[in-house]
């Protein structure tokens, strides 16, 4: 008799997607291997190291000793300068215990809605959107619920559009501000029309990922909704991380802070899956919120500068129309006047997906199709690179864009 063989994977995986911006590293990674000079515009890290005076913190703690486990909540130490840098950056009060630290701030998110999702519970997410929200909510048995939000809106989501995504199925809206992959800042106005939808729904609960929250450029200011309506503060998840900021990718430390019962709930299944985030990690996060941040301000400035070179230099491309971003460090270019196009090797670009495609192959420049992020006719291009990077990729860009129009002429002109 033949063995009988479990279905695998578990049904609910076979609608989760691979991250779009993992699966675009690990092709980058691979034609680097094989040889192919690429520039990568597809990454979300900076491109310089973690501060050495944190790196120096890390090696203390080892030697210290602090290579142990630790409360699965999050160290003393640290959830006490998590609540310091809420009070002294964000003028928000919380307490110790209504702090978790986690694996980086997307396992806070994953895991409050793990935590908070029922079968069939819908969540409110703003598109464009950063790429693993749906997912965490499908594989939570939930509904994500996507509300288009157009460039003429600068890509936020209005008070209205909230409003008429409501059911009685609501669990949870997602804010991202800054946005990944965008780059709008929610400003003050907007949120307060926001939260006066909400407030009319005491059941639905507020999750605001404000990983960006430095990085804010021009006369753009970060806000936090508590910040506009502390009213809803008993049904509001702050996530944030130290990743983006302190150069901090891969030492992975993320923390949520909200009501006692939520960081309870998110806290037991912690202690089920990681058991805690890095020890001697938890210790150098520590040193970059207590420590100097001169670092982080020297870091904003050299974005904003790569910002405005970038927004410069693909608004010159024909074809590609290019907004300057409040925040983040992605530009999210227009591409929807590239479809329809024929390349030079004969292929119509029918997508922007088909468009990253022509660029990775013919420039030699990797970016991220905008439909991966609920936007379709937009990439997302990284500028968490260098100067010298970024200006050649967008060379390389001009020149297969413009070798791309001119076979569409001659192919019409045949």
């Amino acid at each position: 008799m033949e063995p009988i063989v479990n279905q695998f994977p578990a049904k609910r995986l076979l609608a989760v997607k691979p991250s779009p911006s993992m699966a675009a590293k690990a092709t980058v990674d691979k034609l680097r291997a094989n040889g192919h000079a690429i520039i990568d515009f597809t990454i979300g890290e900076p491109d310089f190291p973690t501060p050495q005076h944190i790196i120096e913190a890390g090696k203390r703690a080892m030697d210290e000793g602090h290579t142990r486990y630790t409360n699965s909540s999050g160290t003393p130490a640290l959830r006490k300068a998590i609540t310091d840098k809420l009070k002294r950056e964000n003028n928000l009060d919380f307490a110790i215990d209504e702090v978790i630290v986690g694996c980086g701030a997307k396992h806070i998110i994953y895991n409050a809605l793990t935590a908070t999702v029922n079968k069939g519970d819908e969540v409110i997410i703003p598109a464009p959107y950063w790429v693993s929200y749906p997912d965490m909510v499908i594989i939570n048995e939930g509904v994500p619920v996507i509300v288009a939000c157009p460039a003429e809106n600068n890509f936020k989501l209005t008070a209205a559009d909230l409003r008429q995504a409501i059911t009685d199925k609501t669990r949870w809206v997602i804010l991202n501000t800054p946005n990944n992959p965008s780059g709008a800042v929610y400003s003050k106005e907007e949120l307060e029309a926001i939260s006066a939808v909400l407030e009319q729904y005491p059941d639905i609960w507020i999750m605001t990922d404000e990983i960006y929250e430095h990085f804010v450029y021009g006369n753009a200011r970060h806000y936090s909704i508590l910040n506009v309506a502390p009213q809803l503060r008993a049904r509001c998840l702050i996530v944030n991380g130290l990743s983006k900021s302190y150069a901090f990718t891969g030492w992975r430390i993320g923390y949520g802070a909200g009501p006692k019962a939520l960081i309870k709930s998110i806290n037991l299944l912690i202690s089920q899956s990681t058991t805690c985030a890095s020890a001697m990690s938890q210790a150098a996060a520590i040193t970059a919120l207590n420590g100097p941040q001169e670092c982080v301000k020297e870091a904003v400035g050299m974005f904003e500068q790569r910002c405005e070179r970038i927004v410069k230099l693909l608004n010159a491309i024909p074809h590609i129309s290019c907004g300057k971003p409040d925040g983040a460090f992605y530009v999210f270019p227009s591409v929807k006047e590239l479809i329809g196009l024929t390349t030079p090797t004969g292929k119509v670009l029918a997508s922007d997906s088909d468009v990253v495609m022509f660029f990775l192959e013919s420039a030699g420049v990797a970016t991220i199709d905008g439909t991966s992020y609920g936007a379709p006719g937009y990439l997302r291009i990284s500028f968490a690179t260098s100067m010298e990077q970024i200006e050649a990729g967008c060379a390389a860009l001009d020149k297969a864009v413009r070798e791309c129009i001119k076979t569409s002429e001659l192919s019409k002109s045949a």
